[in-house]
């Protein structure tokens, strides 16, 4: 019986053995496109065709969690009450509380679209704490497929605990993670966020703009938010944008999946 031979050194490893090389530059385009093919096999097997995706703030806690943190801080800097970065930390902390109820509506609104589609949308986020755990947690607590995809960043970023078993994903690339993120998505619902947030909802109101994505409800949740970040009224009337280029801005849970049962004809 013929062994396979092996030599203390790379060249006779056979390339999709040779780690060393698949991590090389010249091999970016085979990375590339292993991103994608990989969690599309996966999620082809596990029969998910549709998708509801949830963009929102990672640093965004449950109000419990969000208390503790800025009682952590008042306690820290009551010892060194000059701290400049402790005071910044503290204003940041009691501006997330203002928002922690979000993680309540991200959470009911995962748990809504579940239950009312009958299991037919799995809820996709990407896969981090804060409102993307909330809305995991949602569809997990009603029984539905709970998707994650996650990214390495330099700040470590672990999937949530809610994400069902093998539909977490992990992406180098954040081209491939949004390509992920939208090829199976149905509807667009975007909670408040940051820079991230931003840049998921604008890439997907563009690629619906210009036809490289079907029309999908893309829903705002939290109007005194969004209205206070910028003036979408005010961008169409300098004609840079259409009037018709439209997206819903609602404020609970409920609104937002109505749109969607609207769309799809959901009793």
């Amino acid at each position: 019986m013929n062994k396979e031979i092996k030599l203390p050194y790379n060249s006779y490893t056979k390339a999709y053995e040779d780690v060393d090389f698949l991590k090389t530059k010249e091999a970016r385009s085979v990375r590339l496109q292993l991103e994608l093919l990989k969690p599309e096999l996966t999620l082809v097997k596990a029969g998910i065709s549709e998708g509801i995706v949830c963009f929102g703030s990672a640093r965004i806690k449950e109000e419990k969690e969000s208390l503790k943190r800025i009682a952590k801080i008042k306690s820290d800097l009551k010892k060194d009450p000059k701290n400049t970065t402790l005071k910044n930390r503290l204003e940041e902390a009691e501006g997330l509380h203002t928002l922690s109820k979000y993680y309540d509506y991200a959470r009911q609104f995962a748990k809504t679209a579940v239950q009312k589609s009958k299991n037919r949308f799995a809820i996709i986020t990407g896969g981090g704490p804060g409102i993307m755990e909330a809305a995991n947690r949602g569809a997990y607590e009603a029984g539905g497929k709970s998707i994650g995809f996650n990214i390495t960043l330099p700040m470590e970023q672990f999937p949530n605990k809610y994400i069902t078993k093998g539909l977490a994903f992990l992406f180098h690339y954040f081209a491939i993670r949004k390509m992920h993120l939208v090829m199976r998505s149905k509807a667009v619902v975007v909670f408040p966020g940051g820079y991230g947030t931003f840049d998921e909802m604008f890439e997907i109101l563009t690629l619906v703009q210009t036809g490289k994505k079907s029309d999908i409800p893309i829903i705002l949740v939290g109007k005194e938010f969004w209205n206070s970040i910028f003036n979408i009224k005010r961008v169409a009337q300098y004609g840079v944008i259409s009037k018709d280029d439209k997206f819903h801005l609602v404020d609970t849970p409920d609104e937002a999946w109505n749109i969607i049962a609207k769309k799809y004809k959901i009793k």
